[in-house]
């Protein structure tokens, strides 16, 4: 089998199924487990950091992990790094087959940290029956020190590995997402995968062949550059039950309901009557994606990828947001429409899921588990070459417009 440990909604899986294979997802999460179910993925709800590891000996091809980066997260209080030094020694001590959890447990700022130790006690354990025979590891860019520790003791274990930064964007992913990703495997040398796009397209050459730009915004939606998104009713927290977890004052609210994202595609001309209605202002106004509402926060163009897309804690604001364009100098500017805050639908596009992947829960359920997963087609380029498969890559099975 291949083992996802911490599987989340599926990004792993939902690769793999592309890709024409399966694995087998530990996950907590009530919502999470639901959508799993739901798009039909094989799932065992539990925690990962109580669950015996003696039950998968023997029996695990793949081993792949991202554990939640809640505490590591620039979204958070980032108390991840604070617990740093007790991580690594949790690593090293399930490495050597002692379980020091508990009493490191204790000492730690946020006991989210020692979950990223986990994949070692499985590790260990796999590795009595010489298994597994390719690890794929994912996290925030502030855990690679961690990956690298991990890095060392497969290696000692007879693993080529590989570590490093990789930002999704490069790989076709609407989305300037970087990650530290470890890549191990006991029978070919591990290396990341080549990238397929780059910031500035590159052409074929002596070299190798060229890279595709970035994909934008306006490609994985389908939608046009000055395109308006479609504000929804906000009507309660949806199947998953519960309030709403975002104010819907500062939304505007369309008399017929309509629900938005039917847009012209790349391969279709037609349009809602909510985008003929705003056709004639569509000139006036350029839209933009606003990570957050810190004054920080990445905006970026709908001719761009988006930056990385979090929610929770105090990231919960991920809106849409209207810039004047195509003004003559003594034209007075247009009052500005109204931020419109991204939905489900739209942030599972731009995290290369399906358009009709079956996010269950509330809103901010939804928005929990797609800000967590591993984009899939990023996923795919990193599973690939593990894989040993007849069926070849192909992008265009995660160019999932709407």
């Amino acid at each position: 089998m291949i083992l996802d440990l911490f599987a989340g909604p599926g990004g792993w899986s939902h690769a793999l199924t592309v890709l024409g294979a399966r694995d087998v997802g530990l996950e907590w999460d009530e919502w999470a487990c639901k959508t799993r179910a739901r798009s039909g993925q094989l799932t065992i709800r539990t925690d990962v950091a109580a669950y015996p590891t003696w039950i998968f000996s023997g029996r695990v091809l793949g081993f792949i992990a991202s554990p939640p980066c809640q505490a590591w997260s620039m979204a958070g209080k980032r108390l991840g790094l604070v617990d740093q030094a007790l991580v690594h020694q949790a690593v090293a001590d399930l490495a050597a087959g002692r379980d020091t959890r508990e009493q490191l447990l204790g000492a730690c700022a946020d006991e989210r940290s020692l979950l990223a130790a986990e994949p070692m006690r499985y590790l260990h354990a796999l590795n009595i029956a010489g298994e597994p025979e390719w690890v794929v590891m994912e996290e925030v860019p502030d855990v690679l020190p961690l990956w690298r520790q991990y890095a060392a003791m497969l290696r000692e274990w007879g693993f080529s590995v590989w570590t490093g930064i990789l930002n999704a964007a490069d790989y076709g992913v609407p989305q300037t997402r970087r990650r530290a990703i470890l890549l191990a495997s006991r029978v070919q040398a591990a290396g990341p995968p080549p990238p397929t796009h780059a910031q500035v397209a590159e052409p074929e050459s002596l070299f190798g062949p060229g890279r595709e730009r970035w994909v934008s915004m306006a490609q994985a939606l389908g939608w046009g550059a000055t395109d308006r998104p479609v504000p929804t009713v906000c009507a309660g927290g949806g199947p998953g039950g519960g309030p709403e977890p975002f104010p819907s004052g500062s939304r505007k609210t369309l008399a017929d309901a309509r629900t938005r994202g039917t847009w012209a595609t790349r391969d279709t001309e037609t349009v809602t009557a909510s985008h003929q209605e705003a056709s004639a202002e569509a000139h006036r106004w350029s839209w933009s994606l606003r990570s957050n509402n810190q004054t920080n926060a990445t905006v970026r163009s709908l001719t761009e990828p988006a930056g990385t897309l979090f929610f929770g804690h105090r990231a919960n604001e991920c809106t849409w947001v209207a810039e004047p364009t195509g003004h003559t100098e003594n034209e007075v500017t247009p009052t500005a429409p109204a931020p419109i805050r991204i939905t489900a639908r739209e942030a599972g596009l731009l995290q290369t899921f399906p358009a009709d992947y079956p996010w269950q829960g509330n809103k901010g359920q939804q928005f929990s588990q797609i800000g967590n997963a591993v984009p899939p087609r990023l996923a795919a380029h990193l599973l690939l070459p593990h894989l040993h498969a007849d069926k070849p890559f192909n992008p265009d099975d995660f160019i999932l417009t709407a």
